[in-house]
């Protein structure tokens, strides 16, 4: 006798995953987060989609370039909350290093991404973890900034 399965009635609006900390890991990040953005009723092309796709893309390129230790993953989590109408995105990795946000006027090379990150997400931010590393986080709007 088989027993049947029972479903949620709301499908489940969190994705978590280890990457590995190389450009192709940042990639499949950001690939995976697109899908899963469409999944979530989010698809290519809407300000949603687009919005979060490059806030992720940015952090996890600094978590690749400058939050990487030798042999260790990143993680990526995201979220969506429908009710607040907003994802939030977590990346952690194990170098202890926070991140800094350069002046956009800056003659120095790189390091613009957080400054593009503060422009496109509702609130950002830097958390311990545990063990050796951070959290560096970001929520952003699914809904049409008014």
């Amino acid at each position: 006798m088989s027993v049947p399965r029972t479903q949620s009635p709301t499908p489940a609006r969190a994705f978590s995953q280890r990457f590995s900390a190389t450009r192709r890991g940042a990639r499949l990040a950001r690939l995976l987060v697109a899908h899963q953005l469409t999944e979530w009723g989010h698809p290519h092309g809407t300000e949603a989609h687009d919005t979060v796709v490059l806030v992720v893309a940015e952090l996890v390129a600094n978590a690749v370039l400058h939050g990487r230790v030798p042999g260790r993953d990143f993680a990526l989590s995201l979220s969506y909350d429908a009710g607040r109408g907003a994802v939030r995105i977590e990346v952690t990795d194990t170098h202890p290093a926070l991140p800094t946000r350069k002046a956009p006027d800056s003659d120095e090379d790189g390091g613009r991404g957080l400054v593009l990150v503060d422009a496109l997400a509702v609130t950002w931010g830097v958390c311990d973890r545990h063990g050796p590393g951070k959290t560096v986080w970001a929520e952003c709007a699914t809904a049409p900034r008014a």
